[in-house]
């Protein structure tokens, strides 16, 4: 009776047979192909920004102020966003007296540079974090640093 079963079963046409493969195979290209260019648009989309710092100056003339000197070494031109600075990783305040040279915030691929100036009463023997975002690509965040002692 069970060879039976197994023996009554009618196969599947040659015909349906390709089609059904070649519908499986279009697809498996289709989903491919998409996770190939989401992947490598996620990726790439902000590596042409690499930000990195020369110095950290600060001025103790009044008013005080930090002045950062950020070089963008990237391939793509990088525009400053926002600065935040704080006395630990996890209390970061975006710093709204920010002045910039040039004032278009643009450092330009391949070592442009722009100075970032933060008019803050910042306090001598304190280590300070600071988070630099550019519009597109990773923030530069800094070592701590502490400030002079006088």
């Amino acid at each position: 009776m069970l060879k039976n079963v197994f023996c009554s079963r009618k196969a599947i046409s040659p015909i349906l047979a390709t089609l059904l493969l070649i519908v499986i195979a279009v697809s498996a290209i289709v989903i491919t192909y998409a996770w190939v260019t989401t992947f490598l648009t996620g990726t790439t989309g902000g590596a042409g920004v690499f930000l990195d710092y020369d110095s950290v100056y600060w001025n103790s003339t009044s008013p005080k102020s930090i002045v950062i000197y950020v070089r963008n070494e990237g391939t793509s031109d990088a525009v400053i966003d926002a600065v935040y600075i704080g006395t630990s990783s996890t209390n970061l305040v975006k710093q709204t007296s920010v002045t910039y040279d040039p004032p278009s915030k643009i450092a330009y691929a391949d070592g442009g540079t722009v100075t970032v100036t933060v008019t803050k009463e910042w306090d001598v023997d304190t280590t300070y974090h600071f988070k630099i975002a550019p519009e597109v690509g990773a923030a530069l965040e800094l070592p701590p640093l502490t400030s002079p002692s006088s």
